[in-house]
């Protein structure tokens, strides 16, 4: 297996200047999995394996877009109840999500199970779970390549000392502007994200800052991107997650130590697939991307930013 992604799978409901749209396929594993397993057919071709759960109440026709998309779906199970639902909102420049409803139904009981053929990956995706179950995936995994773990400040407020606990565990972690503030207690960006590399045992970070792109911390130095400039905003669920799978799969393509030329290459990919997510609701435009619109995306970023 080249990528497992462990993560939710949901049902939202959301509110945009755009607009809005209910009960969209959505959750960390879904976005995470559809970006990913694009970028495998892209580059090599590679296996996407996802593990979550979902209720009885789960359509099987999204079932079949995730079968569609060349992803391994073995490690779904399905549960007793109803799946995740998430509601919420954004208004102004949409830099940030407003709750309004949160029903984690089947999830709230969900103890990852990976499958034995998953569990010596290339790569190893631990997207947005309680730091207590990340551990656990972890425990079960041996990556042969790299470890990736995304937070969010839900479990910097109720679970932080589980999460300190587990990012000493990964090796590249995933967090935005934020997060990283919040968990350094330090307003200064680029301290923060010192700080919380060292708390990581100098882990990797990679900080995701919405319309002002990315940092990343790699231990040959320091990196800076721009986002791509998206002209019509839709909504930016799972942008982040979307962000993380292209960076999965990119890294999944090589062997040694990651180098920091690496890294930043897999950012411009990350970049530019994240940009997609924007333009619809839900997983709509990252489920149906074309290779030839992504390509010719890429191309124009890397004019803007003259990067390779």
């Amino acid at each position: 297996m080249d990528v497992v992604i462990v993560g939710s799978i949901a049902y939202d409901s959301l509110s945009t200047p755009s607009g809005e749209s209910e009960d969209e396929l959505g959750g960390s594993a879904t976005y995470g999995g559809f970006s990913s397993s694009f970028h495998s057919k892209r580059l090599s071709g590679g296996n996407v394996a996802l593990v979550g759960v979902v209720g009885n109440d789960f359509l099987s026709s999204d079932l079949e877009k995730l079968v569609a998309a060349g992803l391994d779906i073995r490690g779904i199970e399905t549960a007793d109840g109803e799946t995740f639902r998430w509601k919420g909102s954004y208004h102004g420049d949409m830099s940030e999500a407003q709750t309004h409803e949160t029903h984690l139904n089947v999830f709230e009981h969900f103890q990852p199970k990976i499958p034995e053929d998953y569990r010596s990956p290339k790569v190893l995706f631990c997207a947005n779970l309680h730091p207590a179950l990340q551990m656990a995936v972890i425990q079960q995994s041996k990556p042969t390549r790299i470890s990736i773990l995304d937070s969010m400040n839900l479990w910097i407020n109720i679970a932080k000392d589980s999460l300190l606990e587990v990012i000493k565990q990964v090796d590249l972690v995933v967090l935005n502007d934020g997060e990283v503030r919040m968990l350094a207690e330090d307003g200064n960006l680029v301290r923060a994200s010192h700080t919380v590399q060292k708390m990581s045992n100098g882990a990797i970070l990679v900080v995701k800052r919405g319309e002002h792109g990315v940092l990343a911390l790699h231990p040959d130095g320091l990196l800076s991107m721009p986002a791509y400039p998206v002209l019509d905003i839709v909504d930016p669920t799972g942008c982040g997650d979307t962000f993380a799978g292209a960076l999965a799969t990119f890294l999944a393509q090589g062997n040694d130590d990651i180098s920091k030329e690496e890294l930043a290459q897999g950012l411009v990919h990350a970049t530019v697939t994240a940009s997609f997510t924007l333009q619809t609701f839900g997983t709509g435009k990252i489920c149906a991307l074309e290779i030839s619109e992504y390509e010719k995306r890429l191309d124009e970023y890397r004019s803007i930013t003259n990067t390779s």
